[in-house]
């Protein structure tokens, strides 16, 4: 008996050891990954023109001739099933209303005037690691008694610029009580409408942070603050990981940490069963039951699967037809801006947008043929690299805030983005707005930036 139990008392202190350097290396912080200056263009490196360069959009008419001969010819829709608003998808009743629209009152001549923004919205490209970058830059006016805070303002999918012309005027205009201003570098991201897409493999998220600090060190700014919401709340995050000594400051209207944070990942779960431990009894049902969530999640998901994994076959269908593309787009704006909108047979759009912003934003996918290269960004970012380089897990030091809207898609307590968002200053729950922030609800959106970088700006380490 003796004999027995020695040998169960040694089995149990082996594996106490075992586990507890199983559970020591989950909270072991990862090493900060090192990236290469990759050259992203086509071919071997070479010298390329680095400078800043002036540009505007000019779309030849042969574009626009052929659009048009492909909206008139476009097959006729299938009718929805009876009974069905958006729950199928883009309602082929409402997206005959948007091809009417398109065909008929929308000006591409006029429509383009308004992106050049006659000249009040300067537009630039220059060439980072092979590849043009194209971007807003924005100064303020009056700037006197101002300091002037250099603002990398950074979209995402299926979204462009376009989202920004709304808030620039927000940020760049001063405030109130308010002794700072921003200059806005709002640049399309590589492969989104005007920037080049990489002509190579492995352009991820995490990389395109690379590219973005390359393009603030271009234009002088060696640091800088940076906001973001979509991809670019996920390259916001990663930047403001990999360079902390460049990111003065970071807000987010997607703040959310990936499945690698097993911390993270146990509370959920710990949540599932004791929810006040995780959310207030508030936000509670944005988080649980896990059941519902995740219901909504793959509702909602089925087109990230199709584009971390396929990429190039969804591109052909939407590169090829301008009718597939705004339904494949614009059905984003309903169920994304507010769920409930899933049962409206009009989805919703005219509550919070018009057609003509909506199909500003699809026009810029059309006129530069980069849906397929937008798309390649979410099979270059889930892949192997999200499991590898474990960035949920590695902490966020500069101040940080999150801006979290009503009807946002995925929603995450500070209890748990504290254990990303170490320094996490503010965090606002707003009782409106969706995903697309920036172009929905404009005012709040600036206004809760305008309170972060104040507090920012005061923030002593």
């Amino acid at each position: 008996m003796g004999s027995c139990l020695k040998i169960f008392l040694v089995i149990s202190v082996i594996l106490s050891i075992l586990i507890g350097l199983k559970i020591n290396s989950l909270l072991e912080v990862p090493p900060m990954p090192v990236l290469e200056e990759t050259w992203w263009g086509p071919g071997q490196p070479k010298k390329v023109d680095t400078s800043i360069r002036p540009f505007k959009i000019d779309i030849p008419d042969k574009v626009i001739t052929d659009l048009t001969q492909r909206l008139k010819t476009a097959r006729p829709f299938t009718p929805p099933l009876e009974g069905i608003q958006q729950q199928y998808g883009m309602n082929t009743k409402l997206l005959a209303e948007i091809v009417e629209f398109w065909k008929t009152k929308y000006d591409w001549k006029e429509r383009q005037n308004f992106l050049n923004f006659l000249n009040q919205y300067p537009q630039f490209k220059t060439n980072i690691q092979g590849l043009d970058i194209h971007f807003l830059h924005v100064k303020p006016t009056n700037t006197k008694g101002l300091r002037v805070l250099p603002l990398l303002l950074l979209h995402g999918w299926p979204g462009s610029v376009r989202e920004f012309y709304e808030l620039i005027p927000l940020l760049t205009t001063p405030q109130p009580g308010k002794d700072f201003i921003f200059e806005v570098i709002a640049p399309s991201l590589p492969g989104y409408g005007f920037s080049d897409g990489a002509s190579k493999p492995g352009l991820s998220a995490v990389k395109v942070g690379l590219v973005f600090k390359n393009l603030m060190h271009r234009l002088g700014y060696k640091k800088f603050y940076i906001q973001g919401g979509d991809w670019g709340a996920f390259i916001l995050s990663n930047m403001a990981t990999l360079f902390p000594e460049a990111v003065l400051g970071a807000h987010s209207n997607t703040c959310i940490i990936l499945n690698d944070n097993p911390i993270v990942n146990f509370k959920l779960l710990l949540g599932s069963i004791f929810p006040s431990l995780v959310v207030s009894k508030e936000h509670e049902s944005k988080m649980y039951p896990l059941a519902n969530v995740f219901q909504f999640s793959l509702r909602e998901s089925g087109y990230m699967h199709l584009q971390a994994t396929k990429p190039d076959t969804v591109g052909v269908g939407l590169n090829d037809s301008p009718v597939g593309l705004a339904a494949y787009i614009i059905e984003k704006f309903t169920t994304w801006t507010n769920r409930d909108w899933i049962d409206r047979m009009d989805g919703g759009l005219l509550l919070k947008y018009d057609y003509t912003k909506l199909l500003d934003n699809v026009m810029i996918y059309w006129v530069t043929n980069s849906i397929t290269t937008s798309t390649r960004l979410y099979a270059e970012t889930f892949g192997n690299e999200l499991k590898d380089l474990k960035m949920g897990s590695i902490p966020i030091t500069v101040p940080t805030a999150c801006a979290k809207f009503a009807n946002e898609i995925l929603y995450q307590s500070d209890e748990l983005l504290k254990h990303k968002y170490t320094n996490l200053l503010q965090s606002t729950d707003f009782p409106d707005g969706g995903h697309f922030a920036a172009l929905e609800v404009p005012q709040l959106l600036a206004r809760d930036m305008w309170n972060a970088f104040e507090k920012f700006l005061n923030y002593k380490k």
